[in-house]
């Protein structure tokens, strides 16, 4: 998903929801929240999309993909939101395993530095 076009819907959506302080309200969060995603000094997350979606019936489609509908007009929407997450976690996952194995890959580096050094 480009962080760059859900950021540009999610500006839509605070403008149609009258300004950051606003929108915050509606979905319960705090407005620097809201300001930190725009300003992109944070991640666009889950947790924000699936309130945007549950509370104020944004479709997940458009927000993320930017296609279809941009309200919720189906009952599957409740399930494309479900396998977002699912999705979402199998990528955490994902993430943990690769850390996992950069690191095991740098501590075999190390080890065949320390046993070049000590044979020469």
């Amino acid at each position: 998903m480009s962080d760059d076009a859900v950021v540009k819907r999610l500006k839509v959506i605070v403008k149609e929801h009258g300004g950051q302080l606003a929108l915050a309200n509606a979905i319960g969060v705090d407005q620097g929240f809201i300001s930190k995603v725009i300003n992109k000094k944070q991640d666009v997350s889950y947790y924000l999309i699936r309130k945007l979606c549950f509370q104020l019936k944004y479709s997940p489609e458009w927000l993320i993909l930017g296609t279809g509908d941009k309200m919720i007009h189906k009952q599957d929407s409740a399930k494309l939101i479900t396998e977002i997450q699912m999705l979402r976690t199998e990528v955490d996952i994902l993430h943990a395993r690769m850390r996992a194995y950069e690191l095991e890959l740098q501590e075999i580096k190390c080890a065949g530095t320390n046993q070049k050094q000590q044979a020469g």
